[in-house]
């Protein structure tokens, strides 16, 4: 497609979809942090609703997170 026939982009959108494709290694940045605070429980619950709610739009993000999940339940302590 060239760019007189691509369709029109709005402003800041690739910036905004950079965005979108940083927000899950924040949220499993702040989520691993959480856990080594000793919110460990509240990081693994957080993880795994992440998780199923990326499973359709990012399967690779979804995944991520749930290798988080189950690194970080080795450490709960009940």
């Amino acid at each position: 497609m060239s760019e007189a026939t691509a369709p029109a982009r709005r402003p800041g959108e690739d910036e905004a979809t950079a965005g979108v494709m940083r927000l899950p290694e924040i949220l499993l940045t702040s989520l691993t942090a959480l856990a080594a605070a000793g919110e460990v429980e509240q990081a693994c619950r957080l993880a795994g609703q992440a998780c199923v709610m990326l499973r359709a739009s990012d399967p690779a993000a979804s995944r991520r997170f749930d290798v988080l999940l189950h690194r970080l339940t080795r450490k709960l302590s009940w």
